[in-house]
C-alpha cells in the first residue's frame, strides 16, 4: 500500500508539472504570439489601404489595441461570473470556463482568419494562419493538462478537445462565405483581422491568468504541507495568520516556477525564426 501511495504521489507530481508547463504555454502564447501578430495585422492592413489611398499619415492604434484586449478580458470575466453564479452551492468544479474561454478564443481566431482571407492580401493571410497554427498546439496542450489535473473524465476531455478543435475552422468558413463584398470592404477598412486577434488574446489572458494559474496555486499545498510551512515560517518569526490568502503563491515550488517560466518562454523560442518582414 505504501508503494502504491508513493507511486500515486509521483504521478500527481508529474501531472502537476505538466499542468504548470501548459499554464505557462497559455500565458506565453497570448503575450508572445497573439498580441504581436494582432498588432502587426492592424498595421499591415493600414499599409495595404495606404497603397490605394496614398495617405501619408501614420495611424495611432494604441486605443484600438487596448480596447480590444480589455473587451476580450471583460467578456470572459462576465461569462465566468455568470457560470459561477449558476453553479453556486454545487460541489462540481467549474471546468467549463477554461473550455469556453478557449473555444471563444478559437472562434475569434476563425473570424480573424476568415476576415484575412476576404481581404485578398496573401501576406496577411499567411501571417494570421501561421500565428494561429503556432499557438493552437500549446493551447490544446494547456487545456488537456489542466482538465487532467482537475480529474475530469477522459471521454469528457475528448469532447472538450473536439469542441475546441472545431470552433476555429467552422468560424473561418462562416466568416468567409457569410459576408458580401460591402462587408468585406468594411472589414478591410476597420482592420477586423487584427481586432479579432486582439480580442481573442484578451480572452486567452483571462483564462490563463485568472482561471488556470489560481487553480494551480490554491490547490498546490496539502494539509501536511501547510502545517510544515507554518512551522517553518514560525521558526523564522513570520506571521502565518493568512496562509491560504497572502501566501497562496507559495503553493508553486521553485522547480514548478521554473517550469512555468520555461513554458511562458517556449512560444518565443518556437516563433524565433518566424519572419516578420
Amino acid at each position: 500500500m505504501a508503494f502504491l501511495n508513493t507511486k500515486n504521489i509521483k504521478c500527481e507530481e508529474k501531472l502537476k508539472c505538466v499542468t504548470v508547463l501548459g499554464a505557462g504555454l497559455l500565458v506565453g502564447t497570448a503575450l508572445v504570439v497573439i498580441i504581436p501578430e494582432g498588432i502587426r495585422s492592424l498595421y499591415v492592413g493600414f499599409g495595404q489601404s495606404q497603397k490605394r489611398t496614398s495617405v501619408p499619415e501614420q495611424p495611432d492604434y494604441s486605443q484600438t489595441i487596448g480596447l480590444s484586449l480589455v473587451l476580450g478580458f471583460v467578456f470572459m470575466m462576465l461569462v465566468d461570473i455568470s457560470q459561477r453564479k449558476t453553479n453556486f452551492g454545487s460541489n462540481k468544479k467549474n471546468n467549463a470556463t477554461l473550455t469556453l474561454g478557449l473555444v471563444v478564443h478559437a472562434a475569434a481566431d476563425g473570424v480573424a482568419l476568415g476576415a484575412a482571407a476576404t481581404t485578398s492580401h496573401q501576406d496577411v493571410e499567411i501571417i494570421v494562419f501561421l500565428a494561429i497554427m503556432l499557438h493552437k498546439a500549446p493551447a490544446a496542450f494547456g487545456l488537456v493538462t489542466f482538465l487532467l489535473h482537475e480529474k475530469v473524465d477522459r471521454h469528457q476531455i475528448r469532447r472538450h478537445l473536439v469542441l475546441f478543435s472545431l470552433s476555429a475552422p467552422l468560424m473561418t468558413i462562416l466568416t468567409y462565405f457569410g459576408i458580401g463584398q460591402e462587408q468585406k470592404d468594411t472589414l478591410n477598412s476597420v482592420n477586423a483581422t487584427g481586432i479579432a486577434m486582439l480580442f481573442s488574446a484578451g480572452t486567452f489572458l483571462y483564462v490563463a491568468t485568472v482561471h488556470v494559474l489560481p487553480e494551480l496555486t490554491q490547490g498546490g499545498l496539502t494539509k501536511s504541507d501547510q502545517h510544515d510551512y507554518c512551522l517553518l515560517e514560525e521558526s523564522r518569526g513570520v506571521a502565518t495568520n493568512d496562509l491560504n490568502g497572502s501566501n497562496s503563491i507559495q503553493a508553486l515550488k521553485y522547480s514548478e516556477l521554473v517550469i512555468l517560466i520555461c513554458g511562458a518562454l517556449l512560444p518565443l523560442i518556437i516563433t524565433f525564426g518566424h519572419n516578420h518582414q
